[in-house]
């Protein structure tokens, strides 16, 4: 148990070490991914987008919003200024960029309409969408979450491990 605690002081202990260019960079992008994904989902309410009839389940809120903070996180992990470290990238940093990218795109399916998606419309129908998809997609959730937290904590981990000094 001390190691596993140990891992997570190492990793999540840069995020103390940040700059506040750093951190206005990682609120930044929060807020452009909570846009990006909760504005055509209409997670967030807006004239543009609609539901089609399906409201906006309870769980799909906080899955934004974490998926948000944590793709913001994961933004400032590619932020490059100011003396902050730089990181070597590894095979595991490229997984961990495709990782992070298909954790957003799950997050962008699991909070959206399930019969608004055309790609699960047309492999589905519309009852295989609301019958068989939107069941899961609380599920899908917590795997895009999931991708999201392993891609973070691969790139800090890469900080601690392979720092070097801007300079």
């Amino acid at each position: 148990m001390a190691t596993i605690e140990i891992m997570i002081e190492l990793e999540f202990g840069t995020l103390k070490h940040w700059s506040g260019a750093r951190w206005q960079f990682a609120g930044v992008m929060a807020l452009v991914s909570a846009l990006a994904i909760g504005l055509p989902t209409d997670v967030i309410p807006n004239p543009v987008f609609g539901r089609q009839g399906t409201p906006v389940e309870p769980w799909a809120v906080p899955v934004l919003a974490i998926t948000a903070l944590l793709s913001g996180l994961l933004f400032a992990t590619y932020f490059r200024g100011g003396g902050t470290s730089e990181t070597n990238d590894g095979a595991e940093l490229d997984q961990s960029t495709r990782f992070g990218s298909l954790g957003a795109l799950l997050s962008f399916f699991a909070v959206g309409c399930p019969i608004c998606n055309k790609l699960v419309v047309i492999a589905l129908g519309t009852s295989g969408a609301l019958t068989w998809f939107a069941p899961v997609q609380p599920y899908l959730g917590l795997v895009a979450l999931g991708l999201l937290v392993w891609a973070l904590r691969v790139r800090l981990r890469g900080e601690v491990a392979c720092t070097v000094n801007a300079s």
